[in-house]
Formats: C-alpha cells, structure tokens, sequence
C-alpha cells in the first residue's frame, strides 16, 4: 500500500508556504499508510564549508546541548540544535562524511537521518496528521519535498525503519512497492562498501542509487540501472540537492500521478493529495508512463 507525496517550488508564494504545502498532501495519504511518516525537506543550505545532520533519539530528554558541545569540541564549528519532536538538525563546519562518522563512531545511541548540506529528514511512527502536527510542517519553508505514508507488510513498525531513506548525501528515496531481490543486492552493496542500518527493501533501494551515484553515474542513468538491477514492483520519488526524480517500474502497477503549474510541480500516489494545493484545478496533470524517468531541477524550471 503505502503513499508517496512530493512537492517542488516553482515560485517564492510556493517556497514560504512549502510546510503546509506538503503537511495537507500527506494528510490526505493517511488511508494509504497509517503506521509510520516521514519527509525529507530541501532547506537552508549549511554552505560549501559546512555540513547539515538530522539526529534521531528514541530518547525524550536526549540531552542536545550535550551532543552540540561535543560536536564543537570535535570540529571547532557548532551550531546550536534546531529541535522537532524527537529529531534534532545540527550545522556543522566539517564534510557531512566527516561529521556523519563521528556520530556513528562516538554516540552510537543516535540515528543519523540525513546529512548534506540542504537536506533535512523527519520520520515517526504513528499517523500522518500526528506526524505532521508534532514535528510542526506547516512552520516549514524550503525549495522542495518528498514524503511518505507507510503500511507495513514486510519489516517492522519502527522509526528507523521508516521513509525517507537517505544512503547518500543530500539524497533520499520513498518507495510504494516491494523488491524481490533486496537480500541479494544488499550483500552485493555491502561489498562494494554500501552500509545499511535497516532490513528494509527500500533502503536496498536507496543504496543502490548511492552506489551508481558514486561509481559516476547521473542521477537518470541510476534510476534507469534500476529498470535493469530491481526485481519487483515500485514507484520511486528521489530527491536531491537540486530537485526530485520519479520512476515506474516497466508494469507501473503501483499508483502514480504528477501534475505542473507554473508555480509547482507535485507527485502523489493519489490526486487527492494533488487537490489541495493552490491552483490544482487549472495544473497539467498526467499518470507517469512505465520505466520512463521524470526529473525536475532547480535550473531547469527557474
């Protein structure tokens, strides 16, 4: 089951109010997936000497100003935590490589959602609107977004386990379908140095694109690898620094739909999530077709 929603900012209107935007779209996903949500929103870039992490705690009183001072100490640049429910954002005046390793290697209680330099990844178990009202969407600006619903049919309940994936910096996938060869290409990714922190097929997923990416490949040349390399059924939603890409498998048995207006571009599993944004009555809307990659960039549409 599961529901994909992604919004991307054609204008400053759509910029300001993306948050509320994109917290109505994933309400209107709540049927499709009601034991998890997430999104990954591009905002506030950290700037080219400095790197963006969204830590998670399982832990209420997870003592953030304790992670900020030791953040300092390690990298000399800090900033102080932007705190949403159970996820903090930290800037900091290291590579997001750097930064992301040290997390790992000195507070293995903390989860790493995202890093990069713009994005910024928010996931919960529970349903969508207590989502979106506890980590407070609609405060959100940013150029663009992508999130997601989830049932779950094949792993666990668990945050972590939840979409957004990002396995990459600045990068992050959302996923309605499933894979059948996930065990195998895990073990394949592994070896050529991928890590993985979930038994989710989505992240297999994720890590593949991460792979492509690195080994030189486009964004479009990785996600048509994926025509290739995934076995299964899937609508993908891939968000980067610059913009957002979908692609159907070659049966597209899984819903899809996209709509443009000169002031946004939207995806959804649904047009319902699509109607609630300003102007949806006039957009150009269409249903992806199978195993053809639809991408929109920051400076393809200014």
């Amino acid at each position: 089951m599961c529901g994909i929603v992604g919004l991307f900012a054609k204008s400053p209107e759509i910029e300001h109010r993306l948050g509320a935007h994109l917290s109505g779209m994933l309400v209107q996903m709540s049927s499709r997936g009601p034991d998890s949500a997430g999104v990954a929103v591009y905002r506030d870039s950290a700037g080219n000497d400095a790197s963006k992490l969204t830590l998670y705690s399982a832990d209420p009183g997870e003592p953030w100003g304790q992670v900020r001072d030791a953040l300092r100490d390690a990298f000399g640049e800090c900033s102080d935590p932007s705190v949403r429910a159970s996820h903090a954002v930290f800037v900091v005046g290291e590579t997001a490589d750097e930064a992301e390793s040290w997390v790992r290697a000195n507070r293995p209680g903390l989860r790493v959602m995202s890093a990069g330099r713009v994005i910024e990844i928010y996931k919960e178990t529970g349903l969508p609107e207590d989502f979106a009202r506890r980590f407070a969407l609609e405060d959100m600006r940013g150029t663009h977004a992508l999130g997601h619903t989830r049932m779950a049919t094949e792993s666990r309940v668990t945050t972590e386990g939840s979409h957004p994936f990002s396995t990459g910096f600045d990068l992050c996938l959302v996923h309605n379908g499933s894979l059948s060869n996930h065990n195998r290409l895990r073990e394949n990714l592994r070896r050529a140095g991928i890590e993985f922190r979930t038994e989710n097929d989505t992240e297999v997923a994720a890590g593949y694109l991460a792979w492509r990416l690195r080994e030189g490949a486009t964004l479009e040349q990785a996600l048509e690898g994926c025509l290739e390399d995934l076995d299964g059924f899937y609508t993908f939603a891939v968000g980067t620094a610059d913009g957002f890409a979908v692609l159907r498998d070659p049966i597209a048995c899984k819903p899809a739909v996209l709509a443009e207006t000169d002031d946004w571009v939207a995806m959804s599993s649904e047009w319902r999530s699509i109607a609630v944004l300003p102007g949806a009555a006039d957009a150009a809307a269409w249903e992806p077709e199978p195993g053809v990659v639809y991408a929109w960039e920051k400076e393809l549409v200014g």
